[in-house]
């Protein structure tokens, strides 16, 4: 699919829908606050969020007072739903609308996060610009947490077919320059009761 495909499509759901009418919302982000945490998170770590969307994790990191947030998503509805729910603090954080695969990164980051951006790449040159973004904007040290659907996962999600993985698959796709160095099964509950499968990985940006 190309760039301009992808976000007319994300703008179209989040003008149409509200952050709680959608598959992957989450009240309570708490598998990815647990691994930012876990991977040594500080108030001043510079964490990206990249295809948080409406994603609550921004509220939950600005509560937590950290200092250095952005948020990346190809949706501006979608910014500006989180900038809303936000108010004022929304000054605290950064804000890009940019379809991840060919965003050209402008600082360094401690902490990529993604849940749910990376399993809708379904062609090669998709994914291998992503991860070129991924390389030339985490510090070496730095740590890339990232949750896609798991091999018992659905197939599709918001129309879109998506590429399910396994924390193998998806170190070996990301490459040699990522250390696999946790990872764990998450069932997310859907707004409407059903259970999605995801797979959560962490890892580290190797020099």
């Amino acid at each position: 699919m190309q760039s301009e495909s992808r976000q007319a499509h994300w703008q179209n759901v989040y003008t149409k829908k509200s952050e709680n009418e959608v598959s992957w919302f989450q009240e309570n982000p708490a598998p990815s606050l647990e691994l930012i945490g876990q991977v040594g998170a500080t108030s001043t770590s510079a964490i990206i969020d990249i295809g948080g969307g409406a994603s609550r994790l921004v509220d939950n990191l600005v509560e937590l007072d950290f200092e250095n947030v952005t948020v990346l998503d190809l949706s501006e509805a979608a910014l500006e739903a989180a900038k809303d729910r936000l108010g004022g603090r929304a000054t605290r954080v950064q804000w890009i609308v940019a379809d991840a695969t060919v965003w050209e990164p402008r600082e360094a980051y401690d902490i990529w996060h993604d849940r749910a951006a990376f399993h809708f790449l379904t062609e090669e040159r998709d994914r291998a610009a992503y991860i070129a973004r991924l390389e030339g904007a985490l510090k070496v040290g730095g740590h890339a947490i990232i949750a896609t659907f798991a091999l018992d996962g659905p197939e599709r999600c918001s129309g879109l077919a998506v590429v399910r993985y396994d924390p193998a698959s998806l170190g070996q796709t990301l490459g040699r320059t990522f250390q696999l160095v946790d990872t764990r099964q998450h069932a997310h509950a859907t707004p409407w009761g059903s259970n999605q499968s995801f797979q959560f990985s962490v890892f580290r940006r190797c020099p």
